[in-house]
């Protein structure tokens, strides 16, 4: 199949993050608005031209303030780095539907190397509407602090209220132009 133009369902996709929480729990939560850009054919994804881009202001942990705190300067800053963006430079197939997807993820303002393990998921027919539906799953794991994300608290009884590891999952539902 050659290479097409993809369009993400915003409905059957979602970009999750889960960070360490008080050292003894995760906290989670997702991004609610984002777009991409996708040129790929679904069975070799090595050739691929992939762009994403986060709306930040889309934060959603189940809590508000929480939420709030994140879109402040002590966290995303918002008001001066509305979008978090991730553009891929290198696509490694490393079994028939898993690959090393790396791109250039860049958040508050700080660009630096990701690699996401993706899997594509398949392609069938959507019923519906007769359009081809390809899925893909990938996950990713990240320093905070190397994002210039360094706000924290520390713990009457030691470490720290916000872990620096963040995970980064990501399901995509992506819809073939035509």
């Amino acid at each position: 199949m050659a290479k097409t133009k993809w369009t993400v369902d915003p409905v059957h996709s979602s970009l999750e993050f889960v960070v360490k929480h008080m050292m003894i729990s995760k906290a989670k939560g997702e991004f609610t608005e984002f777009d991409a850009t996708i040129e790929a054919d679904p069975e070799d994804l090595t050739d691929s031209s992939i762009e994403f881009n986060v709306d930040v202001n889309s934060i959603d942990t189940r809590k508000e303030d929480r939420d709030n705190h994140l879109r402040s300067a002590d966290f995303f800053d918002v008001e001066n780095h509305p979008k978090l963006t991730f553009n891929v430079t290198d696509i490694k197939k490393k079994t028939e539907n898993n690959y090393d997807v790396t791109g250039d993820l860049t958040i508050r303002g700080t660009t630096k190397p990701v690699t996401f393990n993706v899997d594509f998921e398949g392609q069938h027919k959507d019923p519906m509407s007769g359009n081809t539906v390809a899925g893909f799953s990938g996950s990713a794991e990240i320093n905070r602090k190397d994002f210039g994300l360094t706000w924290n608290a520390a713990l009457e009884t030691g470490g720290v209220l916000v872990g620096e590891k963040v995970k980064l999952n990501v399901e995509i539902e992506a819809h073939k132009e035509a």
